[in-house]
């Protein structure tokens, strides 16, 4: 499979993770990470170690606020298993920040699965 493809398979599988995050569909967001005590997510305020930690945290977490936009999506496949996805996000009435969010995944038997995550925010001016 041309590298084109895997990154465009991996591009619609984000997009359902980013809509999942929108609706605030747990399960399927727990779907998509690896379920294993490897994986690893850092969020702007927390860190999870391991997919138990990452399903706690995400049964308690607050939804996103409505109106989340998202700029500079960039989707980069290193092999037929391994892509890289970022993006830059904003929310409307949240001035002066920027998040940035970033996945590693990873084909493996199971199917594309979220490996390892980050998620961070920074004042605007920084860019």
């Amino acid at each position: 499979m041309s590298l084109a493809l895997v990154e465009a398979e991996v591009r619609a599988l984000f997009e359902a993770y980013e809509d999942a995050l929108i609706r605030n569909d747990v399960a399927a967001m727990d779907a998509v990470f690896w379920d294993s005590p490897d994986v690893v997510r850092y969020g702007i305020v927390e860190i999870q170690y391991g997919i138990d930690a990452v399903k706690a945290w995400r049964a308690s977490a607050t939804p996103v606020p409505e109106g989340r936009v998202r700029e500079q999506t960039r989707v980069t496949a290193l092999s037929e298993t391994c892509v890289l996805v970022s993006t830059l996000f904003r929310y409307p009435g949240v001035v002066g920040q920027i998040g940035r969010q970033s996945q590693t995944w990873a084909k493996l038997p199971e199917g594309w699965r979220i490996v390892h995550a980050h998620v961070s925010t920074i004042a605007n001016s920084a860019l």
